[in-house]
């Protein structure tokens, strides 16, 4: 079987100079691949190093991850390029705060190429299941404590907006929703009576209503960086069972309302039965790990109209998915829960 090219970041002399940021006096002389595996957008490569002496402190192993070249500015998005400005921007303002560290990132405007070097937490770490199937009620509390307190970190911090993301303005937001309108229609062309009509309506109606539906946002009070892609199949968690849980794959990281977050994770990705045991629960645990991290002024009624609203808003998702060619199999299933969440918790009733 013939081995797929390397990036040039998996070279002894780039890793040499990356690491070299970190560590001093470390010389990269040998690198071999321990294994590989593809996801939808990236390639994932375990490298095991070999180093010119003792190189105290540096990575025995480490991960590579690099863009998959068919899906290189793939359905006018690029895959990548956020997750590079998120390490070298926001993971670089705070290092730590429940992320893997990295050590490399880096993004070429003209081949759209990409790649991250990362901390390997193979030994350490695990994800809790294998898609499509729920943690337990103790993992899931594990990540959203998590959660809290990344988002506490950045609960509305004096640089957001400014020196660490960017703020939509109305413009924006308007230009976002014609978008929408866009890839709506360009959906119900696609997959016709999938899409019933009274579920089409309340797509024109959240669409017509997006702007006042901005009002927290645009307060811009009560507001973190969010990851955007939060399931919970991103997150590492420690095999020694402590508090040390990673959060990881930040390619849709924005400065927004963190319940959006919350509402990606459960109403998006758990079925009615799952969902309405634990939604509530997981939302205490939640807000209590928010307080306890040294927020204020947010209380739990405020975070559960929050979360309705990004409830709400998470019907969207799918129509993003789909027209950017994700599988079936995820925007689907996607579409089908989001809407029996919006019906159990009354979300229509925003648009009024």
């Amino acid at each position: 079987m013939t081995q797929k090219p390397l990036s040039k970041a998996a070279s002894p002399e780039y890793l040499t100079e990356a690491l070299g940021k970190s560590f001093a006096e470390v010389r990269v002389c040998d690198v071999v691949v321990e294994s590989s595996h593809s996801t939808i957008l990236s390639e994932i490569t375990r490298l095991r190093l070999t180093y010119d002496g003792e190189a105290s402190g540096a990575p025995h192993t480490i991960i590579l991850k690099t863009g998959r070249p068919d899906r290189l500015g793939a359905a006018n998005w690029d895959p990548g390029r956020q997750e590079v400005a998120f390490y070298n921007e926001v993971a670089a303002a705070k290092p730590g705060q429940q992320l893997l560290r990295c050590f490399d990132a880096a993004w070429d405007a003209d081949t759209r190429a990409w790649h991250l070097l990362l901390e390997d937490l193979t030994d350490t770490h695990f994800v809790a299941t294998i898609w499509p199937l729920p943690p337990t009620l103790e993992q899931c509390e594990d990540i959203v404590r998590a959660r809290a307190r990344f988002h506490a970190a950045w609960w509305d911090e004096p640089r957001l907006g400014k020196s660490i993301g960017t703020w939509q303005d109305e413009a924006t937001m308007a230009g976002n929703l014609k978008q929408l309108d866009e890839k709506l229609s360009v959906f119900i062309d696609r997959f016709g009576d999938r899409l019933p009509l009274e579920r089409r309506k309340l797509y024109r109606r959240l669409i017509d209503s997006g702007l006042r539906l901005h009002s927290h946002y645009r307060s811009h009070r009560n507001m973190t960086i969010i990851q955007g892609d939060s399931h919970v199949w991103n997150n590492f968690l420690p095999r020694d069972g402590g508090n040390d849980v990673r959060l990881f794959d930040w390619d849709c990281w924005r400065v927004d309302v963190a319940a959006d977050d919350l509402a990606y994770m459960l109403a998006v990705h758990w079925y009615p039965d799952r969902r309405r045991r634990m939604e509530q629960p997981l939302l205490d645990c939640y807000h209590l790990a928010l307080m306890e991290s040294g927020v204020k002024g947010y209380d739990r009624a405020a975070l559960f109209e929050d979360y309705r609203l990004a409830v709400l808003w998470q019907v969207t998702t799918p129509i993003w998915q789909a027209t950017a060619d994700l599988p079936p199999v995820i925007w689907w299933n996607n579409l089908e829960r989001i809407w029996l969440a919006v019906d159990d918790l009354d979300c229509q009733e925003l648009l009024d």
